[in-house]
């Protein structure tokens, strides 16, 4: 279809808005534009966080000579002519607005070559206006390049974050339409670094394999696919991860809607629910979930960057997602069963220095306290320990009851608070490693180190460049030596995030050291080492929850274990 005008009435029900929010938001417009053409390779180039420079080229269609002036006016597509387009629209842009948002706050150069065109053509726009045109070679397809992002808005510029930081977000960014298209061949240089460079076979694992890491493509579970008919109800395809295969945050779980890549609270909380009971708290699975839908069942033209959608039905888009999930995991992984009620504890009396919450007559401990409330909780009595269950949990004796002491969950605590003092005191303990630990990362924790490498200096690790996308590892910290050091390291890569609260990020990453250097569920441990264990949980601040908020123990007073008994 050739570029046109759209009409007035076809203009006022798009969703417009500003689309240039970053310079991943110019890269998303170029890369969406190549996908529309249609091309199967695309390389993106970035410099200086893609403020300095961004250039994508592709080699899809291309633009014809005639509709290139039309292409830098706004509103002007060849994606969609009329009311009816919009509605079954299956391109990934529609709205006109890309390359004139762009030439509007930046300096654009475009050289394209249709297929039937016997040379390209050359475009210079200056502020958002066409300033040289010209003749050039140039293979089918089409290069953009932009130059100068926001430099004639300061307003807006200085809103940016660093480099570093917003290489991540164009990485991200890159990565998720490599999922989405895994028959289209894409390669990212950063910085003049080739950081992503996806194989175009059309196997959704190996892009995966490129972007995540081979061990955790191997991992991956294939999701059992839900029909054939693609309609109100979606086809869901993809793979998720096994539930011993699990990331600190939800950054791992892309949502892809007939190609789209998009965000969603209900798709989010469809596979969150499907993994209930098999992750842990503050767990989180890796998936790439693709859903086919009708075009008429699902609105894209509810946001200005259409990361948002609007299903017709959205709870048979949530039940069909979440049973897919599911089922995936039960045929794979076996779900156990869980309890029908949950379980409860009697408040000890207030003459004792006990663990129970003082609100209420009993507490279910199904949900995981709060940090307030750790904080407001009262002190722990000394403890008796009396031994081991399951190689799991400590049995300790209290002033007037039984106490059970989840053997993980009270060392992270311990080690949590350590991390914390010894960094007030600037004095993480650190442990060098004989030899140097090789440590290959994906291009996201890639991105992530180099704007936080200074912090996890500060606690201890001792990391230097190794080549493409990999590390030298010389010093960690003294918790985590012999105990998944490899793992432990991209969960704290995982951890940092420039656009949170610097001590926010000091705190999940002191959890997240504190989580890796603990003792395990299962593993069996001596006399003195439970008495120890305990000893220090004794003297912890917030000795009745791990850090992320997971009770450490459960009291059972002796009056409870009277009435069991049928001596109360």
């Amino acid at each position: 279809m050739p570029i046109v005008v759209l009409a007035p009435d076809v203009v006022s029900k798009i969703a417009a808005g500003e689309v240039v929010e970053r310079p991943a938001s110019v890269v998303k417009e170029l890369v969406e534009n190549a996908l529309d053409a249609g091309a199967s390779q695309i390389s993106i180039e970035a410099n200086g966080g893609g403020v300095n420079s961004v250039r994508v080229s592709d080699n899809g269609a291309g633009i014809p000579r005639d509709d290139i002036r039309l292409a830098f006016q706004r509103h002007a597509t060849s994606k969609i002519a009329s009311l009816a387009d919009l509605d079954n629209t299956t391109s990934l842009g529609f709205r006109g607005e890309a390359l004139p948002s762009i030439a509007h706050v930046a300096q654009v150069e475009l050289v394209t070559r249709s297929k039937d065109a016997a040379s390209g053509t050359y475009v210079r726009v200056q502020d958002g206006k066409v300033a040289e045109t010209g003749v050039r070679a140039h293979p089918q397809g089409t290069t953009v390049t932009v130059r100068n992002l926001f430099r004639r808005i300061p307003a807006r510029l200085k809103f940016l974050k660093s480099a570093s930081t917003e290489n991540g977000h164009i990485t991200n960014l890159v990565s998720q339409y490599s999922l989405a298209f895994p028959r289209v061949r894409f390669t990212l240089v950063i910085e003049r670094r080739r950081v992503l460079h996806t194989p175009g076979s059309g196997s959704l694992r190996d892009v995966i394999a490129e972007i995540y890491g081979l061990p955790t493509a191997q991992a991956m579970l294939e999701i059992e696919r839900t029909g054939k008919e693609v309609g109100i109800a979606p086809v869901v395809s993809g793979y998720i991860s096994p539930p011993s295969l699990s990331r600190a945050s939800r950054s791992y779980v892309s949502f892809f809607v007939n190609q789209r890549w998009i965000q969603s609270r209900s798709l989010a909380r469809a596979v969150e629910k499907a993994y209930e009971g098999l992750l842990g708290s503050g767990r989180y699975p890796v998936a790439v979930v693709n859903l086919a839908v009708s075009p008429q069942s699902v609105d894209v033209n509810v946001h200005p960057t259409k990361r948002e959608v609007r299903f017709s039905q959205e709870p048979i888009v949530f039940n069909t997602v979440y049973g897919a999930v599911r089922r995936t995991l039960a045929a794979r992984a076996p779900v156990p069963e869980m309890g029908t009620s949950p379980i409860s504890v009697p408040v000890p009396t207030t003459q004792q220095k006990s663990l129970e919450l003082p609100v209420a007559e009993e507490r279910d401990l199904s949900a995981p306290l709060t940090m307030s409330q750790a904080k407001a909780a009262p002190e722990m009595p000394a403890l008796r320990v009396l031994g081991q269950v399951a190689s799991t949990y400590i049995i300790a004796e209290g002033p007037d009851g039984l106490y059970l002491i989840d053997q993980h969950a009270a060392h992270e605590r311990v080690l949590f608070e350590k991390v914390q003092a010894q960094r007030a005191q600037q004095g993480v303990e650190v442990q060098s490693l004989l030899e140097p630990l090789t440590i290959e990362l994906d291009p996201r924790q890639e991105e992530m180190l180099k704007g936080g490498e200074h912090i996890l200096g500060r606690f201890g690790f001792g990391i230097e460049p190794f080549g493409e996308r990999t590390i030298l590892l010389r010093t960690v910290p003294a918790m985590l030596a012999g105990k998944g050091i490899e793992g432990a390291v991209k969960e704290a890569l995982e951890s940092l995030d420039e656009d949170s609260d610097p001590a926010r990020t000091d705190e999940r990453l002191a959890a997240s050291l504190a989580c890796h250097g603990a003792v395990r569920a299962g593993q069996v441990l001596t006399q003195d080492e439970m008495r120890q264990l305990v000893r220090q949980l004794e003297k912890a601040s917030c000795p009745r929850t791990c850090p992320h908020g997971r009770p450490t123990m459960v009291y059972l007073s002796s009056g409870r274990l009277e009435r069991e008994f049928g001596r109360g």
